[in-house]
């Protein structure tokens, strides 16, 4: 059986508009295992990015408590929870989120230096990270001289590179045609599979389900659906060609 690598119990979030608060997340409850992915589907403003938020320590819940790799993350200081998710998390989101100036080797590399991995260390750990996603040929390239695809690539080698034991992927997909898209969730599949990080990946698109060990469905800041998908072995392989 997995081990539980995050355990989120009664998130509760509200936003003011105007004079009136809007209620996002509804005593959610969420649970995680190392060595599987799991996608957190619905609507547009149904509450995925906040749950998401909630639960990686980007967003103060105003009730309800975070377990994180046996940690109550929400009682951490914001200098803790800061190095918590530098040490511990890998982020992938829909806009990249790459410096324009500099090269796919160093945007990888500078995570790692923030880690304070030494030099050669961080040099072949992004190496290997960008050889791992299929990028060993692009490695000098900058971001305006890159693929869609390939940036998101980019993204998921830096976050790969950390040995993150959680993965939080925000829409990672949206931007992509569907042949990247593919990619792009085979290679977060892997990193369940291979890496046996907890990855959660927040997405409206149904075409993904077959990359899911389970499937949670958001709707109105509530949970209307949990299951398991069954084996996510059954993914499509990703291959050298892709």
């Amino acid at each position: 059986m997995s081990r539980v690598a995050l355990d989120a119990r009664g998130l509760v979030k509200a936003f003011k508009s105007g004079r009136s608060k809007i209620e996002v997340l509804k005593q959610v409850d969420f649970q995680a295992n190392h060595g599987e992915l799991s996608l957190v589907m619905g609507p547009s403003g149904s509450g995925k990015s906040t749950l998401m938020a909630c639960m990686s320590g980007l967003l103060r819940p105003d009730a309800g408590q975070v377990s994180a790799l046996g940690q109550d993350l929400w009682k951490l200081s914001e200098s803790r929870i800061d190095r918590f998710r530098l040490d511990h998390c890998g982020f992938v989101f829909q806009g990249f989120n790459l410096f324009p100036a500099l090269t796919a080797q160093q945007q990888v590399e500078v995570v790692l230096k923030y880690q304070g991995v030494s030099r050669s260390q961080t040099r072949e750990r992004a190496s290997r990270a960008l050889a791992e996603v299929g990028l060993k040929p692009r490695i000098r390239q900058r971001p305006s001289e890159l693929s869609g695809g390939e940036k998101q690539r980019v993204a998921i080698a830096r976050c790969l590179a950390k040995s993150p034991q959680l993965i939080f992927a925000d829409e990672p997909t949206s931007a992509l045609d569907g042949e990247n898209g593919q990619i792009v969730m085979k290679l977060l599949h892997r990193a369940a599979k291979e890496h046996g990080a907890a990855v959660i990946c927040v997405t409206h698109d149904v075409r993904l389900e077959v990359y899911a060990d389970r499937v949670i469905h958001l709707e109105d800041g509530q949970i209307l659906e949990s299951a398991h998908a069954g084996p996510s072995g059954g993914a499509p392989a990703l291959t050298e060609a892709t």
